[in-house]
């Protein structure tokens, strides 16, 4: 069981010397920093949406990394591994890339930020991925899949590969207390802003019936909503749903179980 944090991307990239280096770029880039920043300036302060700015980019890169290892753990074939020489870190990489940059382009505005996001992360992604792959036809596929997770982490758009469905799932695992509290603060108070407030923790297990479980502890029914409408919804759409199954917690308890994805 590993549950869901900030903390899990440093974790998850130790020892691994390509996705280390890439982290290293991007957390040492002015540039990508001040974007998610201007993410968070746009959507929480504007639209007093929950966080999504660097703090939400690293929680969901872990994820995205700790859900990778579980569903290769048990055998699962990922997309991109083996075209154009990709192999298994390389399709990491274009997890953590996808996952870290899904929402950058938030920083022009929320509607349409996944389309948006595309054209900002692709002249971030030209200038970090050749300082660790060179310049050639490996960096432009792993560049290439890296922008359709971006584009495909939108629940309206069908994630095409595994890598794509693990961002995607990813995305929606940050969705404990902590999002949701300084859009709270400035008055939010509609049902996105307490459902979220009523999810304590989120955890990623390997699962029994299917490959992946999502645990998600709740203080209250408010919390089913987010599971449903935000996790349930990408999921529907990530190409994996097949492959897991989310368990909602209350007081301990076994409070409900979705396997059924699709008619959400």
């Amino acid at each position: 069981m590993v549950r869901v944090s900030a903390q899990l991307l440093k974790e998850k990239v130790k020892g691994k010397e390509k996705l280390e280096a890439l982290l290293e770029l991007l957390e040492g880039s002015e540039e990508v920093q001040d974007y998610l920043e201007l993410c968070n300036e746009m959507v929480v302060k504007r639209l007093f949406y929950n966080d999504h700015g660097p703090m939400h980019a690293r929680i969901v890169a872990g994820a995205a990394l700790e859900i990778f290892d579980v569903l290769r753990a048990s055998g699962i074939k990922f997309s991109t591994v083996g075209l154009d020489g990709i192999r298994h870190e390389d399709a990491m990489a274009i997890t953590m890339l996808g996952a870290y940059l899904h929402d950058i382009g938030n920083m022009v505005h929320r509607t349409m930020h996944h389309l948006t996001g595309v054209f900002i992360a692709d002249r971030v992604l030209s200038e970090i991925l050749p300082k660790v792959y060179g310049r050639g036809r490996i960096e432009r596929r792993i560049r290439t899949e890296v922008l359709h997770c971006i584009l495909s982490h939108d629940e309206s758009v069908q994630s095409l590969t595994v890598e794509a469905g693990i961002v995607k799932v990813a995305d929606g695992t940050d969705m404990s207390e902590g999002r949701a509290r300084i859009p709270y603060r400035h008055g939010k108070s509609d049902i996105h802003a307490l459902s979220a407030l009523a999810i304590s923790s989120v955890e990623i297990h390997r699962g029994d019936s299917r490959p992946l479980r999502i645990d998600v502890h709740i203080v209250n029914e408010a919390g089913v909503f987010q599971v449903e409408e935000v996790l349930g919804r990408k999921i529907a759409t990530s190409g994996i749903e097949d492959l897991i199954a989310v368990r909602v917690h209350k007081a301990g308890q076994l409070f409900k179980e979705i396997t059924d994805f699709r008619k959400r």
